[in-house]
């Protein structure tokens, strides 16, 4: 359970905040960048619920609440102990979420630009966020351990917006396509 009695502490006034096992860190240090890109992804999901309703919403919903524990898992250093650590079960559903909305989508015949319908210009918003977060993982990877499943997640998700975001686009038909060289 968590509760929350105070917002203010003051605790980050000198540039400092704490991370999960209570170590103290600079705020822009690379593990506090990396969830803090994962916030900024699962915000950018917020905008995009007010555009969806039914399953849609309900699959958002999901995706916010695992980005809630990535950025539990994330602020906590190392990969195992006794945290929230996610698990590949959250990938494995956004797969199997990816497929059922696919399968209803023609095939690509093009790239496509971010656009169409609101839920579809946010979901693509939603998605560069997502991959920014995710490089910013990976970059955390490299200097200290970061539970893989968080990568492979975020890599998922992006897959997953860019999908939805033609899904919520009338099933492709509002897709707006690249045309290269149009305004040479």
């Amino acid at each position: 359970m968590v509760r929350i009695d105070r917002v203010i502490t003051r605790g980050g006034d000198k540039g400092e905040t704490s991370l999960g096992d209570g170590s103290r860190v600079a705020k822009d240090a690379l593990r506090v960048e990396a969830y803090g890109e994962v916030d900024e992804a699962n915000a950018a999901i917020g905008l995009l619920r007010l555009h969806c309703a039914g399953e849609t919403d309900a699959m958002l919903a999901r995706i916010q609440n695992d980005l809630f524990d990535i950025g539990a898992d994330l602020c906590v250093p190392g990969e195992i102990g006794d945290r929230l650590r996610l698990t590949d079960a959250p990938s494995v559903r956004l797969e199997e979420e990816v497929a059922a909305m696919n399968a209803e989508l023609p095939p690509l015949t093009s790239f496509i630009l971010p656009g169409g319908t609101a839920a579809a210009a946010q979901a693509h918003l939603a998605r560069t966020i997502v991959r920014r977060a995710e490089r910013r993982v990976v970059t955390l990877a490299r200097q200290e351990t970061v539970n893989a499943a968080v990568i492979r997640y975020l890599n998922r998700l992006s897959d997953h917006l860019f999908v939805l975001g033609r899904h919520v686009n009338d099933k492709g038909a509002a897709d707006v396509l690249w045309v290269p060289g149009a305004n040479r």
